[in-house]
């Protein structure tokens, strides 16, 4: 039986490619937009700010799937940067410091870097 469902990894990953995409571009909204609504407003070519606008962009790209491999190289090293800069200074684990969010985009996005969009994408590969 699950040699059948083999048949729709790329499907699979597509799915996973566009949720990741879309919750990773609320994060970016959020910060920019205000939507959904939140206290955070960075002031303008703040580090938030600037992490923001990779979100909202690296988002988008990888939701369509239009440049997904540097697109995804890219939020993922933000994700990293995000990481270590913001969550680890307050603890040595992600369960404790908030980070665990952070830390699934990173690995999640690296992966992306490799495997390619899957199925449903402008680029096709």
């Amino acid at each position: 039986m699950f040699d059948r469902l083999s048949a729709y990894a790329p499907q699979a990953l597509a799915v996973l490619r566009i949720v990741a995409a879309l919750l990773f571009l609320a994060h970016g909204t959020q910060k920019i937009l205000g939507f959904p609504a939140s206290e955070m407003n960075p002031p303008a070519f703040s580090i938030f700010w600037t992490a923001g606008i990779i979100e909202i962009v690296t988002g988008i790209l990888i939701a369509i799937g239009f440049f997904t491999r540097p697109a995804a190289f890219i939020a993922s090293g933000t994700m990293a940067f995000a990481y270590f800069m913001v969550h680890a200074p307050n603890s040595f684990f992600p369960v404790n410091n908030g980070g665990d969010g952070a830390v699934l985009f990173c690995f999640f996005f690296l992966y992306l870097v490799f495997a390619g969009p899957g199925a449903w994408s402008v680029n096709k590969r």
